[in-house]
């Protein structure tokens, strides 16, 4: 029987740089979307996967993070007198009790590949689930739900992926490979941030993994890349030599809030569907002098990347 992932690694020791000066003393996984940081968007997803154990890799000034999801007895003592008992549900149900979080630091910052090294013992040989907070994915089912489910299905690391545009591939991770189930592809090879003329594919990869413990192995011995970091694309690459890795088209949308226009857009779109603003905010942006409320954004269409159908394992 294959082991359920039970243990997230969430990178949060990033500097934020593009959201300065907002990030210069909170951290950018601590931007709110409407009424809740994005880092609790990540965590929730993890949740509704059945993870119970959450680990953090922070950095200098990521203080706030471990505080959110810390007790705050004076907040719910003060709300609990004042008989505001919707608002004491919503604080704590921020960490539900089964859930445990674990925080260790990065003192460098060498890359993603370096940050999830920084987890190795925490992760303590079982599979593992990495979640980027910076790439808020809005599935119908929980994005890593969809990929916890088909690791319990195949067996196999995952790292979700969406179709982007050629001209963007300095900014993603580009994957080969070749269809071999609905929305699965078998992994033949993975490059960071090809020039476009040189991606193999237009298929990138989004913050989303699911990888087995021999990652770490390849991490330790991948050479440091551009700015002497490590990348964790490297580390996959390596690791598709010793066992296969699958890329999951995941159900649902991408905002990229790593970006201010992603982050704007994720904004609107969970603004325009929250119970308390949703009606005042959509007659607000119909009534603006230059345009309408925005509709949701459309998928892109998939790209094929098969060369010819593969097998799975099972």
């Amino acid at each position: 029987m294959r082991k359920k992932i039970t243990k997230a690694v969430f990178p949060v020791a990033g500097l934020g740089t593009r959201f300065l000066p907002a990030t210069k003393a909170s951290p950018k996984e601590m931007l709110s979307i409407v009424d809740k940081p994005l880092i609790q968007y990540a965590v929730e997803e993890a949740i509704a996967a059945g993870i119970t154990e959450m680990i953090f890799v922070t950095g200098r000034n990521k203080r706030a993070i471990e505080d959110h999801f810390d007790k705050a007895y004076e907040l719910e003592a003060e709300l609990e007198a004042r008989n505001k008992t919707a608002l004491l549900e919503v604080i704590r149900g921020i960490k539900p009790d089964n859930v445990e979080c674990f925080y260790v630091r990065q003192a460098e910052a060498l890359g993603l590949g370096h940050a999830v090294l920084c987890a190795e013992r925490l992760v303590n040989g079982e599979p593992f689930a990495v979640i980027l907070a910076d790439d808020l994915l809005d599935g119908q089912t929980p994005v890593m739900q969809q990929m916890t489910e088909l690791y319990e299905r195949h067996g196999t690391s995952l790292i979700g992926v969406e179709t982007i545009a050629r001209e963007q591939s300095r900014s993603y991770g580009v994957i080969s490979g070749a269809t071999c189930d609905t929305r699965l592809i078998k992994l033949n090879g993975i490059v960071e941030k090809p020039a476009p003329e040189k991606a193999p594919s237009t298929l990138g990869v989004v913050g989303r993994y699911v990888l087995s413990p021999a990652i770490f192995q390849h991490l330790r011995e991948v050479r440091p890349g551009a700015g002497g970091e490590i990348q964790l694309t490297d580390g996959i690459a390596s690791l598709l030599a010793q066992e296969p890795v699958l890329a999951y088209q995941f159900e649902g949308i991408r905002y990229d809030c790593g970006s201010k226009l992603g982050y704007l857009q994720a904004t609107v779109q969970f603004a325009l569907r929250h119970p308390e603003v949703r009606e005042e905010f959509r007659s607000f942006l119909q009534n603006l002098p230059f345009g309408h409320a925005p509709h949701p954004r459309q998928a892109v269409p998939q790209e094929s990347v098969a060369v010819e159908p593969v097998a799975l394992a099972s």
